[in-house]
């Protein structure tokens, strides 16, 4: 079968796109038919060894596929031949990844997808739906009525954030560009603040007046001694983008306020809660362009480039 692989750690330009041997599904995975499958700046963690974890090469990159199940082992009995699928955890800690005409999904890691729900639009969108759920529930604790700082609500993974933390009964504020603004607030943000304002930081003292619950940055930035100066008492700050930052930690500030900070590299989500949103048309891809699988090496650049501006690219098998 075709697939965009690696031989080794190394930069984009050594993703290849060729013949790789059908993978042999175990008893509890689920051979699925690739239709598509999403780039995400984790992929690129992973194949440079920025994000170290045991890797079989060649290795197919990718997380994210929405598929057709071809055949399910006996300890997958949920499947069954044609049922319409989607992952968003292979191509690490082992698993080869979804950039190929047919992947091998572990069964506890694969969803059914939602009549109706249009397979491009979902791929583009599970990633950052799974990152925000994990942000906000998982690590960060959120609770109805509590006050979430999201900054870069315009971005897809901000987006979510907005969304999933409006669902869950909490007020948002968001920081943004101006013109996305109008878009933030759509999504259910209370306060929509400009993140280039100079006096930012009054402005958000001013939204949350009782101090921000759960703080989360999606720029990458952390900047933990405005973070820290934002926080509610028990508030706590969720690290989620930045791989490469190192700010610096104001501890006494943080432990004064009995604050905490947690972060996570993504593994996978609660399928039911990714499920019902896209079900109603609550996840949505700002901009989303459509290439062929041949193209991840290109993409990948121009993601490591930030030439991709919020748009989400999805790489399609042939014939799809």
């Amino acid at each position: 079968m075709r697939a965009a692989f690696i031989p080794r750690l190394g930069p984009a330009s050594d993703i290849r796109y060729g013949e790789v041997p059908e993978p042999v599904p175990g008893p509890t995975d689920v051979l699925v038919d690739v239709a598509a499958v999403s780039v995400n700046p984790v992929d690129t963690f992973v194949r440079s060894g920025l994000f170290r974890t045991p890797l079989p090469f060649p290795f197919v990159i990718g997380r994210d596929l929405v598929g057709t199940v071809v055949r399910a082992g006996p300890g997958a009995p949920r499947f069954a031949p044609g049922d319409r699928v989607w992952t968003n955890s292979l191509g690490h800690d082992g698993r080869q990844g979804a950039a190929a005409e047919r992947a091998a999904v572990p069964a506890d890691r694969l969803y059914h997808l939602p009549p109706g729900v249009d397979p491009t639009t979902a791929v583009a969108v599970v990633h950052p739906a799974a990152t925000a759920y994990l942000a906000l529930f998982t690590h960060g604790g959120l609770r109805t009525g509590e006050t979430v700082l999201v900054g870069g609500g315009g971005g897809n993974v901000g987006g979510a954030l907005i969304v999933l933390a409006a669902e869950a009964g909490a007020r948002v504020v968001a920081t943004a560009r101006p013109a996305d603004a109008e878009h933030c607030r759509a999504l259910g943000a209370t306060e929509v603040l400009d993140y280039r304002a100079p006096d930012l930081l009054d402005l958000v003292r001013a939204a949350s007046p009782g101090g921000v619950d759960l703080h989360l940055d999606t720029s990458g930035t952390n900047d933990l001694t405005t973070a820290v100066d934002l926080l509610a008492p028990r508030g706590r700050i969720v690290l989620l983008a930045g791989a490469r930052s190192r700010p610096e930690l104001p501890a006494g500030q943080l432990y004064m306020k009995d604050g905490s900070i947690r972060g996570f590299v993504i593994s996978h989500a609660s399928g039911a809660t990714v499920n019902r949103l896209l079900a109603a048309g609550r996840l949505r891809p700002r901009a989303l362009e459509v290439r062929p699988l041949s193209a991840a090496a290109e993409t990948h650049q121009r993601l490591e480039k930030g030439e991709l501006n919020g748009r989400r690219v999805v790489l399609t098998t042939p014939g799809r």
